[in-house]
């Protein structure tokens, strides 16, 4: 008889703090021996950071601009004054010629066009009025609407105003439309993506250390051996899984640091509430991770196992597109997606100052995913005989 099958036949010792803690110990060793895996804690979540901070930015300033002035008074000059004065456009070239324009726009060396036409500057007086013509490069759709609904409001602005000062008869607006960004004041895309990539570490960091961590001691062999010794399923789970909630919290904390201090993004909720929903959500990809490790027998498969989850779990998340902007079976699927609760919990703490009475359903939905998802990764790991 083989020792596990020996221990099988006795009786299972109780919960042990003390084994847990040992197996904890053990897990932090083997992951700070490695020198690469020390890098991988520290390094990648600050390029990360980094990199969303600063490359992904849907902000519109300096736009590429071409301008054709046809007019040539001090009106159309103006005009073109207040465009570059307004921080959103550049002026890259003057033609002289419609077809230069298009060629322009063509070949990218300009993503907007302004075109003035002749009688612009006696068309502000005049009751016919007058156009001015916007061709925007709608390559990136999101950056063309940005960009032409700044030029609009700026031509209409600038419109009614030199109107005014002719001394035109200007028709009456029926209503004073003045728009105010309530949370984000300045509208700024960094305040909007850097706090979600917290959510998008925390999911990182917890699917591939637990995933890749169970899986190494597969095929080095010592799972089995983990599988026949006293520890109880939920010691095993503990040991494995306390270490990484250690260590993503840390990044958390690190992450939070750098946003406010070098990014300067509004912290104006509780630290308190956002460590606490970020605890489950730790939970919730620990979990992930887990299962993941459960169904793969090397490395390499865990590893391809983790990016095929992660970029739907990204996506449908909310991280990159809003959930509302999806198709309704998208949007009910993302129900089953913690990361969609997380990132609608921290940017709700840092951008609107959020508390428990709004971001409760949020930390419900965190609170049942977390600890449900490890209550399965539990289920997967129940001892057998060797």
């Amino acid at each position: 008889m083989t020792p596990g099958a020996a221990d099988a036949g006795r009786p299972r010792p109780g919960f042990s703090p003390t084994r847990v803690r040992e197996m904890v110990r053990k897990e932090l060793r083997q992951l700070f021996r490695d020198p690469r895996m020390k890098r991988m804690l520290i390094g990648p979540p600050l390029i990360q950071l980094i990199v969303f901070g600063y490359a992904v930015n849907t902000d519109i300033r300096d736009t590429r601009t071409a301008v054709l002035d046809r007019d040539r008074t001090v009106a159309s000059r103006q005009l073109v004054d207040a465009l570059t004065s307004s921080g959103y456009f550049k002026v890259v070239s003057y033609f002289e010629r419609p077809d230069e324009i298009v060629n322009a726009l063509d070949h990218g060396r300009a993503a907007i066009s302004i075109e003035i036409p002749h009688g612009f500057a006696a068309g502000l007086t005049s009751a016919r009025g007058t156009s001015v013509q916007v061709l925007v490069d709608g390559t990136s759709a999101n950056s063309a609407n940005i960009a032409q609904g700044y030029a609009n409001l700026i031509v209409q602005r600038l419109g009614l105003d030199l109107a005014r000062r002719a001394g035109a008869a200007v028709p009456p607006a029926g209503v004073d439309l003045r728009a105010r960004a309530w949370f984000n004041p300045d509208l700024k895309s960094r305040a909007y993506n850097v706090p979600a990539v917290a959510g998008m570490i925390i999911m990182m960091m917890g699917l591939s250390l637990t995933s890749m961590s169970v899986v190494r001691e597969r095929e080095i062999g010592t799972l089995e051996q983990l599988m026949v010794s006293p520890l109880r399923p939920a010691e095993l789970i503990l040991g494995k899984t306390l270490p990484v909630v250690f260590i993503t919290m840390a990044d958390l904390a690190l992450v939070s640091a750098v946003a406010i201090l070098w990014f300067d993004v509004p912290m104006r909720g509780s630290f308190l509430l956002l460590f606490t929903g970020s605890l489950f959500f730790v939970f919730a990809a620990l979990g992930l991770g887990l299962i993941i490790s459960a169904v793969s027998n090397t490395q390499q498969e865990a590893f391809m196992s983790m990016f095929f989850f992660f970029f739907p779990i990204l996506i449908l998340g909310g991280f990159m597109f809003p959930v509302a902007n999806m198709p309704e079976f998208f949007q009910w699927l993302s129900l089953l997606n913690p990361l969609r609760y997380y990132l609608e919990f921290v940017r709700g703490i840092f951008l609107k100052g959020a508390g428990l009475a709004a971001l409760w359903p949020q930390l419900l939905a965190l609170v049942v995913m977390g600890p449900g998802l490890l209550a399965l990764a539990v289920t997967r790991f129940h001892k057998t005989s060797a």
